[in-house]
């Protein structure tokens, strides 16, 4: 074991594995290379601080629902009924807004939100995408993401994974340098 370590528990490894392939210097190297090979891991002076770091993302972006949701500001269209449900939502195009239906509109999205990505998109923008009304041309089957039982979830979900998003790029900018 090359961190003459005898503590260092599986879990400790997949953390701090899990914190290297969010690092920042880490994705650039290696971006061309994680599309089609396996990840090549390099040796971090650190590990312990890697490791701690790894178990905090992995412990939002799992329970990402427990997070709690980013203040964001509600301006409500009064001349039309109270509604919760989505059908396709739209950033504005300086991203501070989002229009989550005629009736709401949520402001105060902050810049950093967009730093964590998900592949070539922020976790906010796969959301937006993810979480609208669609039906299957050719089934005709309607995905509907709205919930009967829950009226606010996307509302609620979009606020938590801006908080998700802001704590991970926070995490991610605090890591120890990567050898090169």
């Amino acid at each position: 074991m090359r961190y003459r370590d005898d503590t260092i528990s599986k879990w400790d490894i997949f953390h701090s594995i899990y914190a290297i392939l969010h690092h920042p210097h880490y994705r650039e190297r290696y971006q061309a290379n994680l599309k089609r090979d396996l990840p090549r891991l390099p040796f971090v002076p650190d590990f312990r601080a890697f490791a701690q770091a790894g178990a905090r993302l992995a412990q939002i972006h799992v329970d990402y629902e427990e997070m709690p949701a980013y203040p964001l500001t509600f301006s409500e269209n009064s001349d039309l009924p109270l509604d919760w449900r989505v059908e396709k939502m739209k950033l504005s195009k300086d991203k501070t807004q989002l229009r989550y239906n005629d009736f709401l509109t949520l402001a105060g999205i902050p810049s950093a939100a967009f730093a964590y990505r998900l592949g070539n998109r922020s976790a906010l923008e796969w959301i937006i995408d993810q979480y609208r009304l669609k039906t299957d041309k050719r089934s005709g089957i309607v995905n509907d993401p709205n919930r009967a039982d829950d009226p606010q979830y996307i509302v609620n979900l979009t606020g938590k994974v801006i908080s998700v998003s802001l704590e991970t790029v926070k995490i991610v900018n605090s890591l120890p340098e990567l050898r090169p």
